[in-house]
């Protein structure tokens, strides 16, 4: 169940970062250390520390040497790793995409106020 829930956010993420007008890829890519930095500075409320502490804590999982489920185990130990990189994909692209139409909402205001 969980990871069908995981490929159906990576489907939506795919579709999202596909639909015309919407942030592509490589600047969904290029915003995420900005929103990063943002969020840490208090700038940004539209993701919290949390969410941003369990992002680091799925990329800290797929480096690690260590692993909750071995990798010999073969086909579980890679699904888990997979598993949480789908996740981990979808959410930085989702937020990211997020991140890029907030920039983009702030500099309108800007532009209308000066």
């Amino acid at each position: 169940m969980a990871k069908a829930a995981r490929a159906a956010a990576a489907w939506r993420t795919y579709r999202e970062v596909t639909r015309p007008g919407s942030p592509k890829l490589t600047t969904r890519l290029r915003a995420i250390p900005r929103m990063v930095s943002a969020v840490l500075r208090g700038q940004y409320a539209g993701m919290g520390k949390g969410k941003l502490a369990m992002l680091g804590l799925g990329v800290v999982y797929l480096i690690s040497p260590i692993d909750v489920i071995p990798d010999f185990l073969m086909l579980v130990g890679v699904a888990d790793d997979f598993g949480v990189f789908l996740w981990l994909m979808a959410s930085l692209l989702g937020e990211s995409g997020r991140y890029v139409e907030h920039e983009r909402h702030v500099i309108q205001a800007r532009l209308e106020e000066g």
